[in-house]
């Protein structure tokens, strides 16, 4: 483990930005953010894991570090995601990491706990569930349905317009986010190439193989859904036990929409803690 703070790090001609916090000997926990947001949106989670004993290490992806924002939709592919993450488990330390993702953040952190279970020391996923089960769900649920969005992504420079003005706003408030997330969201992604980047990863979705997917996980895992969230179907969140082979826990919040992390700290952390067996 690094005694000193990580501010930064590399990853050949790209620079991520990363909030370490916590205390400098303690266990060390990745946190993965999702989409449109950055590593801040683990404030408040990171607060109550410090208390239990946590060093929190949260980047600021590919696309939305303002040094990590390559144009190319192939720049985007899981393979680069997961191989940025694990160049910022090699600056903590390389040893075993507890890896947590919320959204496309769960994303990552599926794959790279199926590529890399030597590193993940455990993991806790946050409402995006297995990909194989997202995948599957899609002729099996509602899921194609709910994942519209997708699609819509795929279009040049439109989202980027949709998103930037108040037809954006009224999507992110009429999808859960909260006056002060929304005004995060106008201060983190208006800047030039800010959207652009964010969208990176679902336009790079055009070019995944099945046998891309990740496989079966294989460290201890506990994943987190809630019953009001509007774009991962039960029928996948159910689906994701068939894809870990290690011991694993479905939790499921109730009265709460996708934006775990924010609206249900407390709680949230209470279950990656106890996933990680960090002591209160």
């Amino acid at each position: 483990m690094r005694e000193d703070r990580l501010t930064e790090y590399r990853r050949g001609d790209l620079v991520f930005d990363v909030i370490d916090s916590g205390p400098v000997d303690g266990t060390p926990v990745v946190l993965l953010h999702g989409w449109p947001q950055r590593a801040s949106a683990w404030d408040a989670v990171s607060a109550h894991l410090h208390e239990r004993g946590a060093r929190t290490f949260a980047p600021d992806r590919r696309g939305y570090a303002p040094r990590a924002r390559p144009r190319s939709r192939f720049a985007y592919r899981v393979d680069e995601l997961v191989a940025d993450i694990d160049a910022l488990v090699a600056e903590v330390g390389g040893q075993p990491v507890h890896m947590v993702g919320h959204d496309w953040g769960a994303a990552i952190a599926w794959a790279f706990a199926a590529r890399h279970p030597e590193s993940t020391a455990t993991l806790t996923t946050v409402s995006v569930s297995h990909p194989q089960a997202f995948f599957r769900s899609l002729v099996r649920s509602n899921q194609l349905l709910l994942s519209w969005y997708i699609a819509g992504i795929q279009l040049p420079w439109l989202p980027e317009k949709v998103m930037s003005g108040r037809v954006g706003e009224r999507l992110l408030r009429a999808g859960g986010m909260t006056p002060e997330m929304v005004k995060s969201f106008r201060a983190d992604f208006l800047e030039p190439g800010a959207l652009r980047g964010s969208f990176g990863a679902y336009r790079s979705m055009v070019t995944l193989r099945p046998r891309q997917l990740p496989g079966i996980i294989t460290v201890p895992t506990t994943f987190v859904w809630s019953d009001g969230e509007p774009a991962i179907s039960r029928k996948s969140a159910e689906m994701t036990e068939q894809f870990v082979d290690a011991d694993y826990t479905f939790e499921v919040m109730e009265g709460v929409n996708h934006w775990i992390p924010e609206l249900r700290p407390a709680e949230l952390a209470e279950i990656i803690a106890r996933r990680a067996g960090l002591q209160g």
